[in-house]
């Protein structure tokens, strides 16, 4: 399983608690960005979609280590 994970260019990059997660409005830590727009997603549905996604990811955003 390759993941391709983007560190953050600058602060304002990184997710905040504005972002929510597309599927379940939880705060996302993921930012899957496709080629038709962004995704956003919590650590559970993260979980559960990423393998699939990361085929078709231009970039993958992962700040799940932040989750405490």
């Amino acid at each position: 399983m390759m993941m391709q994970t983007a560190a953050p260019a600058k602060p304002n990059d990184e997710l905040n608690t504005a972002d929510r997660c597309d599927a379940c409005g939880a705060q996302a830590y993921v930012k899957v960005v496709m080629p038709y727009g962004e995704l956003l997603f919590c650590g559970h549905h993260a979980n559960q979609h990423l393998i699939k996604l990361e085929q078709r990811a231009l970039r993958i955003q992962d700040e799940r280590s932040r989750i405490r």
